[in-house]
């Protein structure tokens, strides 16, 4: 899948790392941006609230897990490194309050409403949860934000967690981590069955030995 960022028609992108509320994600798409507040014209109207409100509920409906972080003093260059860091599947947002409440209303994410307070940048992860919270926990920390930029909360299976109980979720393996696993498993069999087959004092070497003598 193509890094990219998603496009909503409501207006001209801001040349800040957040101004406007941009929506960061990684779809087959060319790279354009997604406000998700701060503009004029259509994005205020009541339909243009509409639009972002449906597109943060495409996001929740496609989301394993939530969690949100501090979204002020994140400068432009490490906002797009932060992008770039993202496992595929994992969409980054900072909504504003008013949306994300709307969104999360009747949904297994309503639990998070009681971190909505303050500019949050909001992470949906689809997939890959571990790879998704440490891609962020090694970007506070090159950042040096780890005191400021703690993950605040979020939401697994209707079930609200604080900040250590998301960083407990975090340290589940990466997609990619249990890839390797199952990849080391496989490649194991063959050989411990050659040596089972090997062994000198292998019943299983003798049948063979037995079955394959010419008589």
């Amino acid at each position: 899948m193509v890094r990219s960022l998603l496009l909503l028609p409501l207006g001209v992108i801001a040349t800040t790392a957040f101004v406007g509320q941009p929506l960061v994600s990684r779809t087959v798409a060319p790279q354009s941006s997604l406000y998700m507040g701060g503009a004029s014209g259509f994005a205020t109207s009541r339909d243009g609230k509409a639009v972002k409100i449906e597109r943060v509920k495409g996001l929740l409906e496609n989301a394993q897990f939530v969690f949100t972080v501090p979204a002020s003093s994140i400068p432009v260059p490490a906002s797009e490194s932060l992008r770039r860091a993202m496992p595929e599947g994992s969409t980054i947002a900072v909504v504003k309050n008013t949306i994300m409440t709307r969104a999360v209303a009747g949904t297994e994410f309503e639990a998070t409403s009681s971190l909505l307070k303050g500019a949050n940048m909001w992470f949906f992860v689809e997939e890959d949860i571990g790879g998704t919270v440490k891609a962020w926990n090694n970007f506070v920390k090159d950042a040096g934000m780890k005191e400021t930029h703690s993950i605040l909360g979020g939401c697994l299976e209707g079930n609200f967690y604080d900040g250590e109980g998301c960083e407990k979720i975090g340290q589940l393996p990466s997609k990619n981590e249990l890839y390797a696993q199952i990849a080391g498993s496989i490649k194991a069999v063959p050989t411990k069955v050659a040596r089972v087959i090997k062994a000198p004092n292998s019943k299983l070497a003798r049948a063979i030995k037995l079955a394959t003598e010419k008589e």
